[in-house]
């Protein structure tokens, strides 16, 4: 009973900074319509498109369409509830949308040339997480899992569009153009690296080379440059907001300016929790040390998230 109790509360706790979190933006009359909207819907797409699918076929990799579509809906409700700076407003629409909808396309893409058919590598790593934590109901685990990303929609993901959407000053600030040249300069080197990787794999398909370690172009520097590109997209995200904080502590209080200054930061935290451990570089790992024969050796020479200069490979 203990050993159960002590499952519950472990689950429980991941929810706690999303509950934190939407208590915090229903508190706050600026937020609180917003938040209304968004949960509402993200709850029904994540219901239709990722929970009902991942319960009838044992599948979490549903997440990967559910996710970016609700960055889609979250650009469209900053176009249609957004009362700030109109300016200000279309930009983190337009920029939500974009990002959503390369993720999302590219997501349905896969489904439907069959490549969600089986659980992908990093969903496949989640049940060996679940069965050294000692979970053995898989339909709670994937249900659990799945709200997981689904609050984050709700909540930490959206506060940067909200926040922008509802600031009224028609004075962009450099801080806030600095941020907007980096999320454009990060986007694009990542689609630069995802385009990269596909060069080289089909070149060592023409080839004849199997399981070959991609080491070309931004994948020199970090065995991960999509993965660093997309957490410094959101942090210029969480640049351009910072601007548009002054106001909750001027008209609604500094506990809520200070609790919403905290979850936007957050932001970072939970991105790079996510890229790195969760779903990102280290389940990525698991499979590629297996696959590959080389890719210990690419992992002396090369760091893992953060880009810096190759390393010389010692001899033993």
């Amino acid at each position: 009973m203990n050993r159960a109790l002590k499952k519950f509360t472990n689950r429980s706790l991941v929810y706690l900074p999303f509950s934190l979190c939407i208590a915090l933006f229903v508190l706050s009359d600026t937020l609180r319509t917003f938040t209304f909207w968004n949960g509402g819907i993200q709850l029904l797409l994540f219901i239709l498109v990722v929970c009902i699918p991942a319960y009838r076929t044992k599948r979490m990799s549903y997440v990967d369409i559910g996710w970016p579509w609700g960055l889609v809906c979250i650009g469209l409700l900053v176009l249609f509830l957004g009362e700030g700076y109109w300016l200000r407003t279309w930009l983190v629409g337009g920029m939500y949308l974009f990002s959503g909808l390369r993720m999302g396309a590219g997501a349905l893409v896969l489904w439907k040339k069959g490549h969600l058919d089986t659980e992908l590598s990093r969903y496949q790593f989640q049940r060996k997480r679940w069965e050294k934590q000692g979970y053995t109901n898989e339909d709670i685990s994937l249900q659990y899992e799945i709200m997981i990303q689904c609050f984050a929609n709700i909540t930490f993901l959206a506060l940067p569009a909200m926040l922008q959407a509802n600031n009224p000053n028609e004075f962009i600030s450099p801080l806030e153009i600095i941020g907007y040249v980096l999320w454009f300069m990060f986007l694009v080197l990542e689609h630069i690296a995802d385009l990269q990787k596909q060069k080289f794999l089909k070149q060592c398909y023409l080839e004849g080379k199997k399981r070959q370690v991609c080491n070309v172009g931004l994948w020199k520097y970090t065995r991960h440059p999509n993965y660093f590109a997309e957490w410094m997209v959101w942090n210029a995200l969480i640049l351009i907001s910072l601007p548009s904080l002054n106001a909750y502590f001027t008209n609604e209080g500094t506990l809520i300016g200070l609790g919403i200054l905290a979850s936007l930061l957050y932001v970072s935290r939970i991105m790079y929790t996510t890229l790195v451990y969760y779903t990102g570089a280290v389940p990525s790992e698991y499979y590629s040390v297996q696959k590959r024969p080389d890719y210990k050796k690419h992992q002396q020479t090369t760091n893992m998230f953060f880009p810096g200069k190759p390393k010389e490979k010692h001899s033993i």
